[in-house]
């Protein structure tokens, strides 16, 4: 909290939103109407790599929320991944349904088989748990790997799209790429902004104190988990749509969640900007050294490791706590306005400001 010694007599108000964010909703709906357009105007490599880095944010943001604001570090969430683009492939294929709307089913099928799959997980704490979320998801992949009729280890093609023309193919991609993305921010952004938000960050602090306060942790965790894997599932129905090919390899692959911690610990940890800074790094890094193969993946272990030493909330923690930008500002700020400027916004600044009169009082224990 900072407060300044001459308060004013106008008054205060209670305010979540900043100057910041206000222009960053008004980039990105600038940003998502032209990603909308992008079919008229965009090559199909152009839009086959707005599906793809879709993916890696939805993943990068499904492992943050779980580890970033729930504490629980998990290494298998491509098990979910995984579910969400086999039940996806078996939907469209087998049942005759369009793969655009079997990806929400999908996802929906994921939530329901995450329940029983967290009454094994939440068995185990810390790095017991994130060895067993693994193992989890090795299971799937060699049950999969096992079920003929799935292509077994090889793996499968999506049939449904084989008469669909590709233009459109690709184009309603591009928009449910979109759909998911915007849906999986926004919503996001408001769980955080809630209660049950609230109770999460103080669960991840300080699982006994939260507890002793009235808050219901185990609740808490199993409704981060599952929201985690509907969305994680959601981003790999959304990959194979856009891919028109499965293997177990490639959907249950621990290399999901190795990039997806990649980009939320270059980006920022617990926070809702740095999985979308860390996914454009990544994305970019991606498409120019993926073809150096081992020196790739040599290159961003490196770069991890330097953001790690440096600056080890993240780019984008850094960032923001340099500057005192806040996108998508959770808390609440109490600011103290004086008469004359009190029919002005009252202008954001960073906490080692000293010129502004304020008062910030977040409302949860953590603010990134």
């Amino acid at each position: 909290m900072t407060m300044q010694m001459n308060r004013p007599a106008g008054g205060f108000e209670v305010r979540r939103a900043t100057r910041a964010s206000r222009v960053a909703m008004i980039v990105l709906l600038i940003v998502a109407l032209a990603v909308a357009s992008a079919p008229w105007w965009a090559g199909r490599d152009a839009m086959r790599d707005f599906v793809q880095l879709a993916s890696y944010l939805v993943f990068a943001l499904m492992w943050n929320l779980l580890a970033g604001y729930g504490g629980m570090v998990s290494i298998g969430q491509q098990a979910f991944f995984g579910i969400g683009g086999y039940g996806m492939l078996i939907l469209a294929n087998y049942c005759g349904i369009s793969p655009f709307v079997a990806v929400p089913i999908a996802a929906a099928i994921a939530t329901v088989i995450a329940v029983p799959v967290s009454m094994v997980a939440f068995r185990l704490e810390g790095g017991y748990f994130a060895i067993g979320t693994w193992v989890i998801a090795e299971v799937f992949r060699l049950t999969v790997a096992n079920v003929s009729v799935l292509g077994g280890g090889s793996g499968t093609s999506l049939t449904a799209l084989q008469d669909v023309p590709r233009a459109l193919r690709e184009s309603l991609a591009l928009w449910l790429a979109l759909v998911i993305v915007a849906a999986a921010i926004g919503l996001l952004y408001l769980f955080l902004r809630s209660k049950a938000g609230l109770a999460l960050t103080a669960m991840r602090d300080n699982a006994v104190a939260a507890s002793s306060q009235g808050v219901d942790v185990k609740r808490a965790r199993l409704l981060v988990y599952l929201v985690s894997a509907c969305g994680t599932a959601l981003a790999g129905g959304l990959y194979f749509v856009g891919n028109l090919r499965i293997s177990p390899d490639a959907a249950f692959s621990v290399n999901w969640t190795a990039f997806g911690i990649f980009i939320v610990m270059i980006g920022g940890l617990g926070t809702l900007e740095g999985p979308i800074v860390g996914a454009l790094i990544f994305f970019v890094l991606n498409q120019f050294l993926s073809d150096f193969g081992t020196w790739y993946l040599i290159g961003l272990g490196a770069l991890a490791i330097v953001v790690t030493m440096f600056f080890p909330q993240g780019l984008w923690g850094f960032v923001s706590r340099r500057y005192g930008l806040q996108l998508f500002p959770v808390g609440r700020r109490v600011v103290f306005v004086d008469a004359g400027a009190s029919q002005q916004d009252a202008q954001q600044t960073s906490p080692h400001d000293a010129s502004t009169d304020s008062v910030e009082a977040p409302s949860a224990p953590h603010r990134a």
